[in-house]
């Protein structure tokens, strides 16, 4: 299982390759009414919803839309999902280019969410009404966009795997590409914004976490006690660090704005497939476990809780967000469904 994922993000071909790390075996269900269950832990009540998502969507990732929604990639569909706190799903299509494979989407700063198209190299833009608009003048050609995330200084910021570098969209669609400083094969994957004005994203490849400021200068920091941990997702937490998923070695690891790395893995279920990572509002950070499916929580000692839940095998939860309801809301890949966890 390791050596599978490690190998994965280590080739260029992880623009297409990477999403199918966690679509394998995804399959549709049925529109059901919501289901929830609780975990063999204090905290930790689930809901599922299923109705209103496509079939083969594969839904990827999750953000907390400024309409007081939820909204979510479909890769498998090729559209972009909104669910409501209730659990209402409303799907959107029209403007995104056929095979498309749109994978990450965040919060602007312009009042509409954004979204990352590896499938056809483009960078997307949705009104929370719905109108997509998709930019793609200034990507290198096969750059592979990955993950997408809004900077300090008002314009998104995303990774480009194949690329092997980082973009920068402003809210009008001009964009800057930054490759300066990243180690060759690096295939930059995760990113999010700091607590100290500079962007950081993660280096699968190198098994490194990157920074880069507001003008494009860049600084690596090697992680991790042995080659292959594969730092994939990266979230900043409340206590003004950073912290990232590293599935190739079954830990969470936090690294401080000067760069000071530690690792936790105690709790963490041995070959988890730690996916996506995102703040709480309970001042803990919550990822995803996707071969074990479970959703986990770390709190900023480094203490880990893990919660599981009635779901056919194969349920592969993979993004993760806070909701605006105070719970934390993630994309099941492999059952087609949303799902929502209490904090408190």
């Amino acid at each position: 299982m390791k050596s599978d994922i490690a190998s994965l993000f280590r080739s260029v071909s992880i623009v297409a390759a990477g999403p199918a790390l966690f679509l394998a075996g995804c399959g549709g269900s049925a529109n059901i009414a919501p289901r929830t269950s609780i975990g063999p832990i204090p905290a930790g009540l689930i809901t599922e919803f299923a109705g209103g998502i496509s079939a083969h969507a594969a839904p990827f990732y999750i953000a907390k839309g400024p309409d007081g929604n939820l909204w979510f990639t479909e890769p498998g569909a090729d559209r972009i999902g909104r669910i409501t706190p209730s659990g209402a799903v409303t799907e959107f299509g029209s403007g995104i280019t056929p095979n498309a494979f749109p994978v990450d989407i965040a919060a602007g700063p312009d009042g509409n969410l954004w979204f990352t198209d590896p499938g056809d190299n483009s960078i997307g833009r949705i009104t929370p009404s719905g109108g997509v608009t998709e930019f793609s003048a200034g990507i290198t050609a096969h750059a592979g966009p990955n993950d997408i995330a809004a900077g300090p200084d008002g314009n998104l910021w995303f990774t480009e795997i194949a690329n092997n570098g980082v973009g920068r969209i402003t809210p009008s669609g001009a964009i800057t590409e930054f490759t300066a400083g990243i180690s060759t094969n690096a295939h930059p994957y995760g990113i999010t914004a700091g607590s100290d004005g500079n962007l950081w994203f993660t280096e699968p490849g190198a098994d490194r976490i990157g920074r880069i400021t507001p003008s494009g200068s860049v600084t690596e920091f090697t992680i991790g006690q042995s080659a292959g941990n594969s730092p994939f997702a990266i979230a900043a937490g409340p206590d003004g660090n950073l912290w990232f998923t590293e599935p190739g070695a079954d830990r969470i690891g936090r690294i401080t704005p000067s760069g000071v790395v530690t690792e936790f893995s105690t709790g963490i279920t041995p070959q988890a497939g730690l996916g996506e990572i995102a703040s709480g509002p309970d001042g803990n950070l919550w990822f995803t476990e996707v071969y074990a499916d479970k959703i986990g929580r770390i709190t900023p000692s480094g203490v880990v809780s893990e919660f599981s839940y009635t779901l056919p095998d194969g349920a592969r939860p993979l993004g993760i967000a806070p909701g605006p309801d105070g719970n934390m809301w993630f994309t099941l890949q492999g059952v087609a469904e949303i799902g929502s966890i209490t904090t408190q």
